[in-house]
């Protein structure tokens, strides 16, 4: 948690009791006979107000009239998330460089623009008790406000009044005056309890298991049922959903890879960064705009999650049949936007001779594969546009090694990317699945025999995994499923990254936690070769 008065950096060095002076409000002297030496301010100037100045939370005229720039760079993220179906790993870096946050503020800003997203379900049912109306007659930017200062308020070591004050400031400042008395008096409801009493007083009376944990959490109800249900799909304990959906509300680190052979660790981790635990050349960082890092713009040095790490170099790194390859290898990313694992794989892939051919079909997606491939020689890469679902027909049996990181639900990044929970709906399931199944079935028509396809997604959700893979191995001859957990277990620093054994792989937020990414390797059998059954 970050701890923070409501001083800031910015705006004047607005104190958060709304005061330029030292010492929250207080100036030198005091009141009294013959107090007016005492009442006189640093520049020996005669005050004529008498007394110490105090601000009281009933009084919001007297007020911050600033917005802190952290609080505006969450204010303005959420602003974007919710009107412009933005993604706040993606808005959050820019506006913390326009602001010129430095790398308390930016910390500062982070937590709690990935916070009140987190935990809008909570918040919103808290809110919902301490507004005079139903919260979906609120002026949007008003109730993402009153979700800001609801986060301080419960979540975060920022002294209440200082919640209350810059929350009601920023109001002032970028919506008006009149919103900013209704911030003020709901606010001051939200202090009545801490977030146990909070959740105690909007659970009470419930007892159904699922809604429950859905406000607790801050998760929507089907999330918690889909993640109950791929809990015991996947062979683990339901038991663990709690730790599930508590995993997910962690403020996470952002983690890097340094490309094999191109890029290093030693500047990041004099910088503040940590070893990362279980892939090579990994690291977590947690200090703030990863941009200001070394080898971040020249794109040497990467963010990308752990369990992406993984999953390329598992493909990578697994066997191919016997025979398999007559000069270099040929390796596919069907689906490879933004190309944070066509990177990767190009990079491990170098020392072998190997080619990577990208498939994206989304024109400013395909532009950030070409970025993220600049580090690596132009010869070793080729970047298409067409449809991934094509790609079988039109390249039949070319690669020996291809990856599908499928389009998914994303149910296993919500720690990453907590809007997500709020945007998808289940019917986003059954949109889905088709493409996968197409994706999937492209890939193993495009594997060279011997080869091996890589079937990936973010999503732990059995009908997003085990479910594709088995529905199209079932109307195929000729294709073996090889031990996804034992390739990762391979590729894994620290150990079993808690994958399980067996065949499809699925990686938890909760144990150890790099983020819930399945995995699924096929084999197609060489020419004239039947695999084993």
């Amino acid at each position: 948690m970050t701890e923070r008065d409501g001083t800031s950096s910015g705006a004047g060095g607005q104190d958060a009791r709304g005061s330029g002076a030292p010492g929250g409000g207080r100036r030198p002297g005091g009141s009294g006979k013959g107090g007016s030496a005492r009442r006189r301010n640093e520049q020996g100037r005669e005050r004529n107000r008498g007394g110490e100045r105090r601000f009281s939370e009933a009084a919001p005229s007297q007020r911050t009239r600033r917005a802190d720039p952290a609080r505006l760079v969450a204010f303005e993220v959420l602003r974007a998330v919710a009107a412009e179906d933005a993604y706040a790993n993606l808005v959050l870096p820019a506006s913390i460089r326009k602001h010129r946050l430095d790398r308390r503020d930016a910390g500062f800003a982070t937590e709690l623009t990935y916070g009140a997203l987190r935990g809008q379900g909570t918040y919103d049912a808290v809110l919902a008790r301490c507004v005079d109306r139903p919260l979906d007659q609120l002026d949007p930017a008003v109730l993402d406000a009153l979700r800001i200062g609801a986060h301080q308020i419960l979540a975060m070591r920022v002294p209440a009044h200082a919640a209350l004050d810059q929350t009601v400031g920023l109001v002032r400042a970028v919506v008006g005056a009149g919103p900013s008395s209704l911030v003020n008096a709901v606010l001051r409801k939200v202090t009545a309890r801490d977030l146990d009493g909070w959740i105690a007083e909007i659970v009470s009376g419930l007892t159904d298991a699922t809604a429950i944990a859905a406000l607790t959490h801050s998760h929507p109800e089907w999330i918690v049922r889909a993640l109950r249900q791929s809990l015991v799909a996947h062979g683990r304990d339901v038991a663990e959903i709690d730790a599930l959906l508590a995993a997910d509300n962690a403020a996470p680190s952002v983690h890097l890879v340094a490309l094999p052979g191109i890029g290093t660790l030693d500047d990041a981790l004099a910088e503040g960064a940590e070893p990362g635990l279980l892939a090579p050349d990994s690291a977590s960082y947690s200090g703030g705009d990863v941009s200001r890092l070394p080898g971040i713009s020249a794109g040497t040095l990467r963010v990308q999650d752990t369990g992406s790490q993984l999953v390329a170099r598992a493909l990578a790194g697994v066997e191919l049949a016997d025979g398999a390859v007559e000069g270099p290898e040929q390796w596919l990313d069907l689906c490879a936007g933004p190309g944070g694992k066509t990177a990767l794989l190009a990079a491990l892939g170098q020392g072998r001779g190997v080619h990577v051919t990208a498939n994206e079909p989304v024109p400013h997606r395909a532009q950030l594969v070409r970025q993220a491939l600049r580090p690596l020689p132009a010869s070793s890469w080729t970047v298409l546009g067409g449809d991934g679902r094509d790609l079988g027909a039109e390249r039949s049996g070319q690669f020996h090694r291809v990856l599908v990181d499928a389009p998914c639900t994303g149910l296993g990044a919500l720690r990453r990317r907590p809007e997500s929970r709020w945007r998808r709906q289940p019917a986003d399931l059954a949109g889905l699945a088709p493409l996968q199944r197409d994706l999937l079935t492209a890939a193993l028509d495009a594997v060279a025999p011997g080869g091996v396809v890589a079937y990936v997604t973010c999503s732990p959700h059995h009908a997003e995994t085990d479910a594709v893979v088995d529905d199209c191995l079932r109307r195929r001859e000729g294709f073996e499923r090889l031990d996804a957990g034992a390739a990762l277990d391979a590729v894994s620093t620290g150990g079993p990254p808690g994958a399980g054994g067996g065949t499809g792989a699925q990686l938890w937020p909760h144990v150890p936690g790099p983020g819930a990414m399945y995995l699924a390797l096929i084999r197609k059998a060489p020419e004239g070769r039947v695999p084993a059954a």
